[in-house]
């Protein structure tokens, strides 16, 4: 696809797309204070996660049955064998996961609270249903106490809100997620603003983003995909001072906060979207590439610079006959192609995807042990 040609941006979000594969497949899914500590290791780490990586963190911080199944064939075009390390995010995740696992357990201990999650659920989705089941599932697993209320499909928005301001006052909830989307006559502006910024896991409250824009301000929380993103980086030691940065997608939810993200890294960073005009010829020049548009095999081969770094968030659907369910998942990037010119590339799924629900379960540690002033 040449810089030349047609194309339809449908920026990927968290709030959206995070939402549409259930975790057993993986999908795009992602810090209150800092970040974790930059490590300086070789570039070409392999697929499983090399010793160096094995550190504690210290945490301070199914396609739905209506999406299009498209058919996008991509298909290598070099003849060298492919050479890109693989960044391994379902390995990084469980790592995270431990990590947590060992502070909740150390501040059940020390002050006897246990970080609290609570997620409202409107509607019958089987999707979101989903995703609630493994989220619960997810907090167990590291001793995370989960909240959830179900409320039926034709709940008023007023209904709504009265929740988030039950657990926006309650002192045993840490962390308050709201499963989108909404039905449709429920505004989704007003209800995630309803959200306490204290109690802001999924980052998307305004003030959230708009510390994050500013320099010298911290927010107290960072979107969940947009963390992972920049945690696998760092995981992996990628130096990201002074590197030439490509976003493609200008969502809300994840573009424009890994945009800012990288920027505050040192990072010169330029954001592709879909007025851009010759994509191809402005992304060829970053070290490293992250994409969230959900346009399956968008970013070929003859887009990436040799040895760049590639953070593939996207997760799209394509037709696939071998496949018992008929389709099988690819990312935004081509990922035979990428692999011959890229140095490293998340997978899809397997990449990103499991980040994001690390993210989630960091943050809403962070969120307690800021509340309680647990160190």
């Amino acid at each position: 696809m040449g810089g030349s040609r047609s194309m339809i941006f449908a920026d990927c979000s968290s709030s959206t797309t995070a939402r549409l594969i259930p975790f057993g497949r993986s999908r795009l899914l992602c810090g209150g204070g800092a970040l974790c500590a930059r490590r300086r290791l070789h570039v070409g780490v392999g697929p499983s996660l090399p010793a160096s990586l094995r550190t504690t963190l210290t945490v301070h911080s199914s396609p739905s049955p209506s999406l299009p199944v498209m058919n996008v064939s991509c298909s290598a075009t070099m003849a060298s064998e492919a050479s890109a390390k693989v960044i391994d995010g379902k390995a990084v995740a469980k790592q995270i996961r431990d990590e947590i696992t060992g502070e909740v357990s150390r501040m059940k201990d020390a002050i006897g609270v246990v970080p609290g999650l609570a997620v409202i659920l409107v509607g019958d989705r089987k999707d979101s249903a989903t995703y609630v089941r493994n989220k619960k599932k997810a907090c167990q697993s590291v001793g995370i106490n989960s909240f959830e209320v179900h409320l039926p499909e034709d709940t008023s928005e007023q209904e709504v809100l009265k929740h988030i301001s039950v657990f926006n006052d309650d002192p045993s909830v840490h962390g308050i997620l709201v499963q989108l989307p909404l039905p449709c006559h429920i505004d989704e502006q007003s209800i995630l603003n309803a959200v306490s910024m204290e109690k802001d896991v999924d980052g998307f409250h305004p003030l959230n983003i708009g510390r994050l824009a500013m320099r010298g301000r911290e927010p107290l929380f960072i979107p969940c995909t947009p963390k992972g993103c920049i945690e696998l980086l760092h995981r992996y030691g990628f130096d990201i001072k002074g590197k030439r940065a490509v976003v493609i997608g200008r969502s809300n939810i994840v573009g424009m906060p890994a945009a800012l993200l990288l920027q505050r890294e040192d990072a010169t960073v330029s954001i592709v979207h879909s007025r851009t005009k010759n994509p191809e010829e402005i992304t060829r020049q970053a070290d490293i590439i992250i994409s969230a548009v959900g346009q399956p095999n968008m970013v070929r081969g003859s887009w990436i610079k040799p040895g760049a770094v590639i953070i593939d968030v996207g997760i799209n659907p394509v037709e696939d006959a071998k496949s018992p369910r008929g389709y099988r998942l690819v990312g935004d990037v081509c990922y035979k192609e990428a692999c011959e010119v890229a140095s490293a590339i998340t997978p899809v799924p397997g990449g990103v995807g499991p980040m994001t629900i690390a993210m989630l379960l960091s943050n809403t540690l962070t969120s307690a042990k800021r509340v309680h002033n647990f160190q």
